[in-house]
């Protein structure tokens, strides 16, 4: 199971700013990722028109979930595969244990899937006496390190070449020790090497689903290495772990969308392999599974709708929200302390583990908005961290200094008199106080800003006094 160490956000973001490797590798995401989503979306004149088609898909489903979904289900057991609902997390590693004990399972192989790592089950089918290979290279370093994912997409982002060379010499220990593995090339060939033959000792592949389709109760996953092929086809048992929300109406839609997807994630026009799964075996099939069950996760979703935060559940996991985020730019995924990083994290764990574990993360944002402007989906993660920030200090849940702060605030603000007198009198006086530099290194009340930056110092008079004197002038002018 995956600890959750969300509540405590502010120690974990300071141990990040000061891991000198994570702050190096981080550097990749800045470099890398922005440059890539904009120079595909700029190539893709409709580029705009198709993300206001996938939101509206998105809408229309999740106002009509329930029926699609038993479109989904009906269409799956015509094809001969096998529909299983969880409630909840636990619900679900039950149901993937007794498919895989059904099938004698001692080892599956796994694609990547946020969804199985949002239910702990790698760890929960190790303490049962069954071995997952994680096939996704990211993945698959993580693994290694008894780490979560850092990113939704590029899971080992957050660690350098230098540290993956250790990894694999450490736990390749049956490989010549003298190998040259400094090179990504080389890392990878060793990876593929490695991996090759659990795809064929595996008695169960595990994937997500990036889409399940209702019109043909096909499951569609992108991938970028072909181990969600090789996971689906080579073992006789094929599980598919979804989310409920996961549904889109046809395969036209899914195709729709599939066109922001990628360019949105890595600024690819298309992901190297978008696989289609329907069903099992068919007579004449060369390859595929003998046994096609999926599972269909609520885990909180259904709690959602209708709310505040069903737009949240229109996400495609494409990670563009936090490859933008300057608070992710700097901390990292882990700091989040659960399964989902970044803006979207920020919306999602506290919808999915509640406001009084994941609290904390709305609060890490600077709102500049980058997240809202580059997501394909439309989702407003800026308002809906708004939203709940608005919870927290409903509950009671800030520190007590902020609560009374923002009431201090609420009340001057009711009162604009009383504030004009204030700020009238307060902000020339901290101009006569300030330094010749024009920053104030420490002022009490501050040291939560001063600690880590200046305060600049503020103009002779406030904002609303110098609209009135332009006013003032401006009135003379006019006469």
């Amino acid at each position: 199971m995956v600890e959750i160490t969300s509540p405590r956000f502010k120690q974990n973001a300071a141990g990040a700013l000061a891991d000198e490797q994570l702050q190096k590798a981080m550097n990749n995401v800045r470099s890398k990722f922005i440059d890539k989503r904009r120079e595909a979306a700029e190539a893709l004149p409709e580029f705009e028109a198709l993300r206001d088609r996938a939101k509206a898909i998105k809408d229309h489903t999740l106002d009509h979930l329930d029926l699609y979904l038993e479109a989904y289900e009906k269409k799956v057991v015509e094809t001969g595969g096998f529909v299983h609902w969880a409630q909840t997390a636990a619900e679900a590693r039950g149901i993937v244990l007794d498919i895989c004990r059904m099938a004698n399972a001692r080892t599956v192989t796994k694609g990547k899937s946020m969804i199985t790592e949002e239910i702990g089950l790698n760890g929960f089918l190790e303490t049962m006496g069954i071995r997952p290979v994680e096939t996704d290279l990211g993945e698959y370093i993580i693994q290694l390190r008894g780490e979560h994912p850092s990113h939704i997409i590029a899971p080992a982002v957050h660690l350098t070449k230098e540290q993956v060379e250790e990894d694999f010499r450490r736990v390749h220990d049956h490989l010549p020790a003298d190998r040259d593995l400094t090179e990504p090339e080389a890392l990878l060939g060793e990876a593929r090497k490695v991996l090759r033959a659990e795809y064929f000792n595996a008695d169960v592949g595990i994937t997500g689903a990036n889409f399940l389709v209702a019109e043909t109760g096909s499951s569609i996953i992108v991938t970028n290495e072909g181990n969600g092929d090789l996971t689906q086809i080579l073992p006789r048992v094929h599980i598919v772990v979804a989310s409920i929300e996961k549904i889109v109406p046809t395969l036209e839609d899914a195709s729709q969308i599939l066109r922001v997807l990628a360019r949105s994630a890595t600024g690819q026009e298309m992901s190297t392999y978008t696989t289609v799964s329907t069903g099992p075996r068919r007579n004449g099939d060369v390859d595929g599974p003998e046994s096609y069950h999926v599972i269909l996760l609520d885990n909180g979703r259904s709690a959602m709708l209708g709310t505040e935060f069903q737009e949240m559940l229109r996400c495609i996991r494409c990670g563009a929200c936090m490859n933008h985020c300057p608070v992710y730019h700097s901390v990292g995924g882990h700091a989040y302390g659960w399964v989902y990083p970044g803006p979207l994290g920020a919306v999602l764990t506290p919808s999915l583990i509640g406001v009084e574990k994941g609290g904390h993360l709305p609060n890490a944002s600077t709102f500049c908005g980058r997240c809202e402007s580059v997501c394909p989906m439309r989702i407003p993660l800026p308002k809906m961290m708004r939203h709940w920030r608005e919870r927290e200090f409903e509950r009671g849940l800030n520190p007590a200094t902020q609560r009374y702060g923002l009431r201090l605030w609420a009340f001057f603000a009711r009162h604009p008199d009383l504030y004009r007198a204030v700020t009238g009198t307060v902000v020339p006086l901290l101009s006569l106080m300030a330094p010749k530099s024009g920053r104030f290194g420490w002022l009490p009340l501050a040291g939560g800003w001063t600690r880590h930056r200046d305060l600049p110092a503020p103009e002779k008079r406030t904002f609303m006094q110098q609209l009135r004197d332009r006013e003032a002038v401006s009135r003379q002018a006019a006469a």
